[in-house]
């Protein structure tokens, strides 16, 4: 069973940090891009950041460009996001995702999400 598993959101002041981090199972996803999505209550899912299966290129959004790194660690099937200088509209529910393949268009496999509150 594939599974991804969200962790390291929270509450925190405007300004702060965060790090989040999903942990892949049940596949390798070394050979796949993978992303970061958000999605704020009445709005909808937007993607924040991915990066490539060796991590050599990477895309934000332009409203984290500048404070938010993706990253990922192959060896352990792992994706994170590091989050600075967060502000109140960062607040969202924060999901990692992966494709089936490296030819994959569509992003198939998503975690259940992890909630991120910034507050002002």
């Amino acid at each position: 069973q594939v599974q991804l598993v969200e962790s390291g959101g929270g509450l925190v002041q405007a300004g702060g940090s965060l790090r989040l981090a999903c942990t892949a199972s049940g596949r390798t996803f070394s050979n796949v891009k993978m992303g970061w999505f958000r999605q704020a209550p009445g709005k909808e899912r937007e993607i924040v950041a991915d990066i490539s299966w060796n991590g050599a290129t990477t895309n934000y959004v332009d409203s984290v460009k500048g404070r938010f790194t993706i990253s990922r660690d192959n060896s352990k099937n792992m994706v994170s996001l590091q989050m600075n200088s967060l502000k109140p509209e960062d607040t969202a529910v924060y999901y990692c995702a992966a494709p089936r393949g490296p030819f994959s268009r569509e992003y198939e496999y998503w975690g259940q999400g992890t909630q991120v509150t910034v507050s002002s």
